[in-house]
């Protein structure tokens, strides 16, 4: 089982009745343990609003609006979790005083957390491990850039956040505060 180490950064003044970092490392475990990942990996987060990520999808991927997660992930694969060719593809992934896999980095928008729970009708801390658990596909390869893609993503996320508890009907009774 990979353990999961997490760098975070917060610039967003959103705050969540969830505890974040716990929440991040539970998800990525989950993912990791479903795509057998056998390294320790590190996983940066950042937690932002939408100027910050609509200037980050700008400059990264030339879209110039803002989003709901940001993934960049320091690894191509073969195929998706094919850790196979890791040490010997891409030996500065691995942080050499550690010995962990650095498997890249996720960008949350908290503004958009808050919004999309709202809209599909579910709680704040289901859209937030949505979201990691779909940046963490990314990091290990997955796409969805074809519809076959898209389902294979969609699966695999609801089948993490279905193993730790955390479904579409939870009930929200977070509350939203900014300082």
């Amino acid at each position: 089982m990979s353990k999961v180490t997490l760098n975070t950064e917060i610039t967003s003044t959103d705050k969540f009745d969830f505890p974040v970092e716990e929440t991040t490392e539970r998800v990525a475990q989950e993912v990791l343990n479903e795509e057998g990942c056998p390294y320790d990996v590190e996983v940066s987060l950042t937690l932002t609003e939408d100027e910050e990520i609509h200037e980050l999808n700008r400059r990264f991927r030339g879209i110039d609006r803002e989003t709901d997660v940001l993934s960049f992930p320091n690894l191509e694969y073969d195929a998706p979790s094919d850790f196979s060719h890791v040490e010997e593809d891409a030996p500065d992934c691995i942080d050499p005083d550690t010995g962990r896999l650095v498997l890249g980095d996720i960008v949350i928008n908290t503004n958009r957390v808050i919004s999309q729970a709202s809209d599909y009708g579910h709680s704040r801390l289901r859209e937030f491990a949505f979201l990691i658990a779909h940046s963490m596909l990314h990091l290990c390869g997955y796409d969805h850039m074809t519809p076959e893609e898209a389902t294979v993503m969609e699966g695999k996320q609801e089948k993490a956040l279905q193993a730790l508890g955390i479904t579409r009907d939870m009930q929200t009774t977070e509350s939203h505060t900014e300082e």
